[in-house]
Parts: structure tokens; C-alpha cells; sequence
């Protein structure tokens, strides 16, 4: 997996998604010291309010800031984004109200809704071979997964030596190295693509990801994954606490049982996709994670909290699927678009995915505290195995290549010149000559 880093472009765009990860891990942790600071015992509340706004601004501004971006280079983007980052986290340091943090983070995440979804659709324009591109995926992952566990303990070195807004410093510094990265990466230039009005760029991404049957199952199977992990997210704190009386050192071990998980699939999943199709691994694993889930909250109903050991085992277990689900994503995105559109649909999928998680988490929860916590699974798993079955038959097997014909193109159209006239087959995107797919008439 490593060989894919002798790819200089590569190797310096993953170098500035790892500081940059450090950076935000960093932030998260201040954050929540700021917000006690403020706040006293109310900084849940102000942290929720303030990771709410975190979604709304991916779920409701990505498409828009993406469209509005559209034009200029991906190069200037990805630093223009950065900057704003590296700039909101030096003025974090000097917040006095809890207003001042809500707005501050919302500019940093309506930043990161536009660094994101660019970044993560010029991957695939510098790494063409698809086996290639499925490692820097895996790799990715592995970087998220690393940094979710490297941070905390980063970040308590460094409060031995300095205060929390220390912290913020470090968090600028991480956006600011990524800059310099970026600055000195050649990369792809953005594709020609004609002229086309606001609105148009604002919808095409959703159209295009809604219009494709695989994009619309993998839609569902995140719906899965945000449902059965957002307990895991959510209430992990209140069941280790109540559940087996431990503190912060059992939430640790917990939360790194789920992301030991993660990184096992990341690891072994080119190995995986080399046997298995992207359908049967993303959705067998959906149906095998809700099931878990809602096995884990019949257990919990009828016998009581599971073994210690044995919840260790389930989270290991959970993160092994809920990685399955996610980290192939981005090769049916790379293979559901044309180059001239990818980054509008990795911007969809980056604000639809993100809504399943704005209905997941107060849904985690909502039915912890009003019913309890195997409620909580039960629920959470339901909705994860019907999520499930709707991502199977959305998302009908299909052949590489679709034939199709085009009674509504003039006999002289450049695409009927290179693919031929009457039936014809190719790899089927939708695009301005292809807006239904050919199972649907």
C-alpha cells in the first residue's frame, strides 16, 4: 500500500490531509476546553449547537460554495479554503462569548466544505489506475482513523507544556503546512467544460449522484453506517460510564477497539476488492452491520450490558464494517462521473452523506434518553437493516459497459461519430447526452 507514496503528487497532498488532520484533531480537543471555559457545565450544550452548525454548513453551503468555486483553479481552491482555516484558528485563541465560537466555526466549516470535497475529487485525476487510487482510498482512511487516535494523546503531551489556546496554534500551523504543501504540488488542470448558468452548477452534482443507481444505493448503505455507528459515537460515553462504571481510560480503549477496526479493513480491503465486486462488499456489510447492531440491542434487552470483552469485540467488529461501507465510496463516485463533473459529484456525496448523519446523531441521542440505550440500538439497527434492503434494490447490478441508444441526438452528433449510431455500448455516465439511465426507459 505504501508504494503508492512514490507518486510525488500524491505524496504531498497525503502529507497535507495528515497535518491538516492533526490540525482539526487538535481543534476538536481545545474546543471543548474552550467551551467549559465559557460555558461551565453547559459546554455539552454549546458543543452540540456548535457541531450542528458543522453540518448544516456541509449539508446546506458544500454544493453552493462548490458551484461558486466552479471556474477557478482546484490549486487556488484548495489554498484559498486553507487560509480561511489557518485563519479563523488563530482568532479561536481570543474568543470571550459562546456566539463568537459558533460563528467562527461555522466560516472554518464552510471552508472545510469546500477544501474537502476538492481534494478528495483531484485524487482520482492524479492517480488514474483504479487499483492505485483504491490504495491512497485505503490510505486515507488509515490517516483518518490514525489521527482519531493520536490526537487526544498529542494533544495531552502538548497541555503539559502549554495552555489549551496553545492548542489553537497548533491546529493554525497544521492548515498553514498543508497551504505550503498544496503550494507546492503541481496538479491536474480542471477540465474544459462549457458555460452553464449558477443554478445549473448548483443542482448538477445532486442530479447527476440521484440519477445513478449505484449512487443511489451507496446513499442508503450510508444511511446505515451513519445510523449504527452514530450510537457508537453518541452514547459509547453514557453506556462505559453508567454501563461498566469505568472513566476516560474505558472510553479510550472502547473508541480505539471501534477504530482498531477500521484501520484492519482499511488494510486488507485492496485485497478484498480484488475478489469481491463493490456491491456485494458495501452491501453485505451494511446488512451484516445492522444486523449487529440490532443483535447487540436484543442482547442488551432481554440479558443486560454485554462482557466487557465482548463489547470490545462488537466495536472491533463495527468498525470493521462501518470502514467497508465507507472507504470503496469514492471508486464508484470516480466511476459515475466524467472528469469534467467529478467534483460536483463528490460534493454531493459529501453533503448527502453528511445529512444522513444530521438525522443519525440526534436519533442516537433522543432514543437514549427517552427510551435507553438497547431502545437506542434497536432503533438505530432498524433503521439501518431497512436502509439496507433499500440500498439492495436501488442499486441494481449493472454491466461495465450499458447499451443504450440515442433517437434523440441528430445523426451527425460527435458522440454518435465515436460510439456509433443505433445501439451501442460504452461505460455509462450520466451526462448532458445521457440524463436517464437506460434501465429506466
Amino acid at each position: 500500500m505504501l508504494k503508492i507514496l512514490s507518486h510525488p503528487a500524491f505524496a504531498k497532498l497525503f502529507a497535507a490531509q495528515i497535518v491538516a488532520l492533526a490540525g482539526t484533531g487538535l481543534l476538536t480537543i481545545a474546543l471543548g476546553l474552550l467551551a467549559f471555559e465559557l460555558a461551565g457545565p453547559a459546554a455539552g450544550a454549546v458543543l452540540g449547537t456548535a457541531y450542528a452548525i458543522k453540518m448544516v454548513a456541509y449539508v446546506g453551503l458544500a454544493p453552493v460554495l462548490a458551484a461558486a468555486v466552479s471556474k477557478f483553479p482546484r490549486r487556488a481552491v484548495l489554498i484559498g479554503a486553507d487560509l480561511v482555516r489557518f485563519g479563523v484558528a488563530l482568532c479561536l485563541p481570543f474568543v470571550e462569548t459562546v456566539a463568537q465560537i459558533y460563528v467562527l466555526i461555522f466560516v472554518i466549516q464552510s471552508a472545510s466544505a469546500v477544501f474537502t470535497p476538492t481534494f478528495q475529487a483531484v485524487i482520482p485525476d492524479i492517480l488514474k489506475d483504479e487499483e492505485d487510487y483504491t490504495r491512497a482510498l485505503s490510505l486515507s482512511r488509515l490517516a483518518y482513523d490514525l489521527e482519531n487516535l493520536l490526537s487526544p494523546a498529542l494533544a495531552g503531551i502538548l497541555l503539559l507544556v502549554m495552555s489549551y489556546h496553545g492548542l489553537f496554534v497548533g491546529t493554525a500551523a497544521g492548515f498553514l503546512i498543508s497551504t505550503l504543501l498544496i503550494l507546492s504540488t503541481r496538479l491536474p488542470k480542471r477540465p474544459m467544460s462549457k458555460e452553464r448558468p449558477f443554478r445549473e452548477r448548483l443542482t448538477r452534482g445532486s442530479w447527476i449522484y440521484l440519477a445513478t443507481p449505484r449512487l443511489r444505493g451507496l446513499l442508503a448503505f450510508n444511511m446505515t453506517a451513519s445510523a449504527c455507528v452514530a450510537y457508537v459515537l453518541v452514547n459509547t460515553v453514557v453506556l462505559v460510564r453508567d454501563g461498566y462504571g469505568m472513566g476516560e481510560t474505558g472510553l479510550a480503549i472502547a473508541m480505539g477497539a471501534f477504530g482498531t477496526g477500521s484501520m484492519i479493513t482499511a488494510l486488507v480491503l485492496p485485497r478484498l476488492l480484488s475478489q469481491l465486486s463493490d456491491r456485494m462488499l458495501i452491501g453485505n456489510s451494511a446488512v451484516l452491520l445492522a444486523g449487529l447492531t440490532v443483535g447487540h440491542g436484543l442482547v442488551m434487552q432481554t440479558m443486560g450490558t454485554l462482557s466487557w470483552p465482548l463489547l470490545l469485540g462488537v466495536w472491533l467488529l463495527t468498525g470493521m464494517l462501518y470502514s467497508a461501507i465507507l472507504t470503496p465510496s469514492g471508486r464508484l463516485l470516480r466511476r459515475s462521473a466524467n472528469e469534467e463533473d467529478r467534483t460536483a459529484v463528490f460534493t454531493a456525496q459529501f453533503a448527502l452523506s453528511h445529512a444522513c448523519w444530521l438525522l443519525a446523531y440526534p436519533l442516537a441521542g433522543w432514543s437514549a434518553t427517552a427510551g435507553s440505550q438497547a431502545v437506542s440500538l434497536l432503533v438505530l439497527g432498524a433503521v439501518g437493516l431497512a436502509s439496507a434492503v433499500l440500498g439492495y434494490a436501488l442499486w441494481t447490478p449493472s454491466p461495465k459497459e450499458v447499451a443504450h441508444d440515442h433517437p434523440d441526438l441528430p445523426a451527425d452528433h460527435p458522440h454518435l461519430k465515436a460510439h456509433g449510431h443505433g445501439t451501442h455500448a460504452h461505460a455509462f455516465v450520466i451526462d448532458d447526452e445521457h440524463q436517464v439511465w437506460p434501465t429506466q426507459g
